[in-house]
């Protein structure tokens, strides 16, 4: 592999890849050679290379075409990654058509392309950034004792709400996409005690901002036997544990995308502010005078809660009419729930969603009355208050979500690699 080859003192080595660009003087070629590793320069000579069709058919690959090279590696300053390959042998593995990523180079024509797009140095560095949040997110769960477990996609009943519902047609009859693993992860808690997932959601909401998507990943996770500030500590910690994470393991991706890691050390060292809806719907009513108590936070109003803070926020005890049914209304004051969204600072907003579950009948009972839902409906997720309930708390994080703010992007679609909205399927 390339990287491979940068970082040692190989005197030879022998890469396969694409040519990412290409130039041709008299008698020399000069390519930009990528693997899936990284790039460098590589250096064809027609005396080195002494069959004539072979260089001939060298000289004539289009860009993208497929490539074996092997030759001896020269130190140059000049050379990406301060090495070169002077090639002493060549093989041509497929010559590519003319590739159609040329000028035009607009939002709509990229994404049309996106199967030859993410071939690109920003896809490229996008979906490792990408990667590292997944991995960071990982190994937090793994380190705090947390079992991965996997959950059903198909369901029959809705967690956030029906409006946002994609209806799949299975063998005859109707059912939905899921919204969220949820559900299934507090049945897991109560075997497993601590869970989390890694999986697609799937949200039918008609918006266009630079950080929804209608398909994304989702991390989730159930923790048995804890309240809301047992929750709100291990979000904090978990999201500093992915930021140290990103700085150790993606200082390219940070530098590719602008992001001064000063703004993550201070994540990591710095403690979270924690406000009460009380605190932040004030915060943001200064602005927007309009806003009356119980409307929910939109993304402009968290723009401005967030404004003054260069590390995330955790606002907690929304409105309970803002929240499902499942959250827990606090006893000292049941208008509210306990429950908490992590707002990300620099105008990237709510990145998680989280809080305690109603764990006794009594209460999910009245909430799903207040609801207007059925029982029956959620019959087994109610059977959990019958059979051992207990305190639990769970959460869900936007992954793509967290990659934008971790690492600056621009938009969403930066940090994924099929990016699915309200006008886009394909490819």
């Amino acid at each position: 592999m390339i990287r491979d080859i940068l970082a040692t003192e190989t005197t030879t080595a022998e890469v396969w890849g694409w040519i990412k660009r290409k130039r041709d003087f008299k008698g020399t070629l000069i390519w930009l050679v990528r693997d899936g590793s990284g790039e460098m320069q590589a250096v064809l000579s027609s005396e080195a290379i002494k069959d004539k069709k072979t260089y001939e058919t060298a000289r004539k690959a289009l860009m993208e075409s497929s490539i074996k090279i092997h030759g001896s590696i020269k130190k140059d300053e000049r050379a990406p990654g301060g090495k070169e390959l002077q090639v002493e042998k060549v093989e041509v593995m497929h010559a590519g058509e003319e590739f159609p990523i040329g000028k035009d180079l607009s939002e709509e024509f990229l994404l049309d392309v996106r199967h030859l797009w993410l071939r690109s140095t920003k896809m490229q560095q996008g979906m490792r950034a990408s990667a590292l949040v997944f991995e960071g997110f990982h190994d937090y769960c793994k380190k705090t004792g947390y079992v991965e477990v996997q959950c059903p996609m198909f369901v029959s009943g809705a967690v956030e709400g029906g409006n946002e519902l994609f209806d799949v047609e299975y063998f005859g009859k109707k059912v939905q996409l899921t919204q969220s693993s949820q559900f299934y992860l507090e049945v897991y808690a109560h075997a497993l005690e601590k869970v989390y997932t890694v999986a697609p959601s799937f949200r039918a909401e008609p918006s266009r901002t630079r950080r929804h998507l209608t398909e994304f990943w989702h991390a989730e996770w159930e923790t048995a036997f804890t309240h809301l500030d047992d929750l709100l500590d291990w979000e904090e910690k978990m999201i500093k544990h992915i930021a140290h994470y990103v700085l150790e393991h993606g200082k390219e991706q940070l530098a590719y995308f602008g992001r001064d890691t000063t703004t993550l050390e201070k994540v990591i060292h710095s403690k979270f502010k924690r406000f009460t809806y009380d605190e932040a719907f004030t915060a943001a009513q200064k602005k927007f005078p309009e806003l009356k108590w119980g409307d929910d936070l939109q993304e402009a109003h968290e723009r401005e809660i967030t404004k003054d803070y260069d590390v995330p926020i955790m606002v907690h005890h929304y409105p309970t009419i803002l929240k499902p049914f499942y959250h827990r209304p606090d006893p000292k004051r049941p208008d509210t729930v306990l429950c908490c969204d992590v707002l990300a600072p620099e105008g990237y907003g709510e990145i998680i969603g989280s809080g305690e579950r109603c764990w006794k009948y009594e209460e999910l009972s009245t909430r799903m009355k207040e609801a207007k839902l059925k029982e029956k409906d959620y019959q087994w997720y109610v059977d959990l208050r019958k059979y051992g309930s207990v305190p639990h708390t769970g959460g869900g994080l936007g992954l793509s979500r967290l990659t934008m703010w971790l690492f600056k992007m621009e938009h969403i679609r930066d940090a994924v690699g099929f990016p699915r909205t309200m006008n886009r399927v394909t490819p």
